[in-house]
């Protein structure tokens, strides 16, 4: 009888992480397009400034995808992360304006 309730436990939380989460469409496309953003080319951020606390304050941050790496187009990137999280293709095209 404990087997059974074991089993059917684990049955049940196994079928339970199964569940599909609907994903907005406009959100995944934003994701993905900053996947294809980066396998443009290298990424970078400066940041300076002054406050009165501390002073002055710098950083910086450079970002290398391993898609640009391995030179995979930015549409392959786009299409695979789409696929990836919904099982289908991209029902929102990639915008390249928009990764300029």
């Amino acid at each position: 009888m404990r087997q059974r309730i074991s089993l059917l436990l684990i049955s049940a939380l196994a079928l339970a992480g199964c569940d599909a989460t609907p994903v907005d469409p406009q959100v995944l496309a934003k994701t993905c397009a900053e996947k294809a953003r980066a396998a443009l080319g290298p990424t970078g951020r400066v940041s300076l400034g002054v406050n009165s606390g501390s002073g002055g304050f710098s950083s910086a941050q450079i970002g290398i995808s391993s898609d640009y790496i391995r030179g995979i187009a930015p549409e392959t990137v786009y299409d695979r992360c789409w696929h990836n999280r919904t099982g289908e293709l991209p029902t929102i095209p990639l915008d390249f304006q928009q990764l300029r």
